[in-house]
């Protein structure tokens, strides 16, 4: 699409290493130029991908990409495949009835979580720039028939691939004609993606029983397919897991949204929990059935999973029996991780059931930032001769306007968590697999906290931030977004002077169009 005098708004000095780019590049006039499309990159081929999905549990046939262009992929100094993909440059072969563009709005949410998500560790697609196109975009934003201009904008989007489970459903989709392309296709992923897979032997042994007696075996090496999706089953697992760690509602988990790769991909209506809310959905589409809604991500990605593995099945690649299996793992591999991660984000030894459901108990009933009081509780002395009265002190800040019966309730809770977590000299954590584990019978209050504050963050992407940043922009000041960027660049540290961005949601933060918003960008 044309454009008018593109402008930089922001830049991830991160990505660009990842691409051996100079960040001296940024600096350049035709820069903006070049990743608004108005200027084509050397050597590049650009494409767009076509794949379907299903949208709120029933297939939508197909559905893009319909404003992302593939400019193509680089080969870094390190041999990793990066592909580089402009979203919001113009109309592409699948933008049905859409413009294939997007406004300033959208553009820096998803710059800006991009990033976000990759600084707390959590797997996603990354974003490189960010500019403004200098033309005007017409958006319902709220499907009302109340249409507005807003300020155009493209993000580039880098990724290893930006491959969905849409990608291979579209094509089993269309009967047996083009069921060869899902083959071909998963072939292409394999090769490029999931090398070691390719080379599994049978030597390295990897039968497994499944199911509650244990009578049938699925034998990962005689399949690279059952192999690979297995693989995509645990790390979409993960990945999850993850989310629920840190309060992160993707809000539309459509089977188009889900990358092969176990990355977030996709930011839209997306929203970190601010009180602390099971149902919380930040899509405004979602709200009816709340199909979105945090509690129900683990349960969604279950039953994407299995349509990913059914469509596997349908190009006759793995055997129902494999598909059920890879199923079966996502389960495992989710109450795996999340427990791990739970554990470790109230410094424990070992995963407490009954503590963990009283805490989400009392953190809906109050309704506690959810960000605020994890950082908080690493704040709690492991003493157990705290007199009462005493013991919510360290939470003060995020137990708000709770009467008396709840400051009983949790002050119960506090002194269950401070047996747990009582000092035994003598004792180290250790780190493994990415996880500190608090080994023997505890450890120090110092090291508690220290171990805590490396897994819950201090700032997250709260969607009242993004909106200051918005505002800000779209009266041609960048500033913000760039200082929010800087900020979630090191959610963990304390950074003094930086505490305003903790802070809970101002009072217009809960309008429409702020901490929830529809899919329409």
């Amino acid at each position: 699409a044309e454009v008018e005098y593109p402008e930089l708004v922001a830049w991830s000095d991160s990505v660009a290493g990842l691409l051996d780019l100079d960040s001296h590049e940024f600096e350049r006039p035709d820069f903006p130029l070049k990743f608004s499309g108005a200027s084509p990159l050397t050597g590049a081929v650009p494409y767009a991908q076509c794949y379907g999905g299903h949208q709120f549990g029933t297939w939508a046939g197909q559905l893009g990409d319909g404003r992302a262009i593939t400019l193509g992929e680089i080969l870094n100094s390190k041999s990793e495949r990066w592909e580089l993909q402009l979203k919001g440059a113009g109309k592409t072969p699948y933008s049905r009835f859409a413009d294939g563009l997007a406004v300033l709005r959208s553009s820096i949410r998803e710059f800006l979580c991009s990033e976000a998500m990759h600084f707390l560790g959590i797997p996603t697609t990354r974003a490189l720039c960010l500019v403004t196109t200098g033309k005007l975009v017409t958006r319902d934003m709220f499907y009302d028939g109340n249409p507005k201009e807003e300020p155009g904008a493209i993000v580039c989007r880098v990724a290893e691939s930006f491959l969905r489970f849409g990608s291979f459903q579209i094509h089993a989709s269309k009967g047996e004609e083009d069921l060869g392309i899902v083959s071909t296709l998963a072939d292409y992923a394999i090769r490029h993606h999931f090398p070691h897979i390719e080379n599994i032997s049978k030597s390295e042994t990897l039968s497994f029983s499944t199911g509650d007696n244990g009578q049938s075996v699925v034998d990962l090496t005689s399949n690279k397919y059952a192999a690979w999706v297995v693989e995509i089953a645990e790390r979409t697992a993960s990945l999850v897991a993850r989310w629920q760690g840190v309060g992160f509602t993707h809000g539309v988990l459509n089977t188009d949204n889900m990358s092969i790769l176990g990355l977030t991909i996709d930011y839209g209506p997306f929203g970190f929990l601010d009180a602390f809310d099971p149902s919380y959905t930040p899509n405004t589409t979602d709200l009816p059935g709340r199909r979105y809604c945090f509690a129900n991500q683990p349960d969604i990605c279950s039953w994407n999973i299995t349509q990913f593995a059914s469509t596997l099945m349908a190009a006759h690649l793995i055997s129902d029996k494999e598909a059920s299996y890879a199923v079966e793992r996502y389960g495992i591999k989710f109450m795996d991780e999340y427990q791990a991660i739970i554990t470790q984000k109230l410094g424990l030894q070992k995963y407490n059931k009954q503590l963990v459901n009283k805490l989400l108990n009392n953190l809906a009933v109050d309704k506690v930032d959810y960000t605020n009081f994890f950082r908080s509780l690493s704040n709690i002395k492991a003493d157990p001769g705290i007199p009462e009265g005493e013991l919510l002190v360290p939470l003060k800040a995020v137990l708000l306007d709770i009467g008396k019966e709840r400051k009983e309730a949790w002050a119960s809770w506090v002194q269950s968590y401070i047996q747990e977590v009582q000092y035994v000299p003598g004792h180290e954590c250790v780190l493994t697999n990415d996880y500190v584990h608090l080994v023997a019978s505890g450890i120090s209050d110092e090291e508690r906290k220290a171990s805590m504050d490396l897994v819950n963050p201090k700032y997250v992407l709260r969607n009242y931030l993004c909106q200051s940043a918005i505002d800000a922009a779209e009266i041609g000041d960048f500033g913000e977004v760039r200082r929010l960027l800087k900020v979630m660049e090191r959610p963990y540290d304390e950074q003094p002077g930086m505490e305003k961005y903790a802070r809970l949601p101002p009072a217009w933060a809960y309008r429409p169009g702020v901490c929830m918003l529809s899919c329409s960008s």
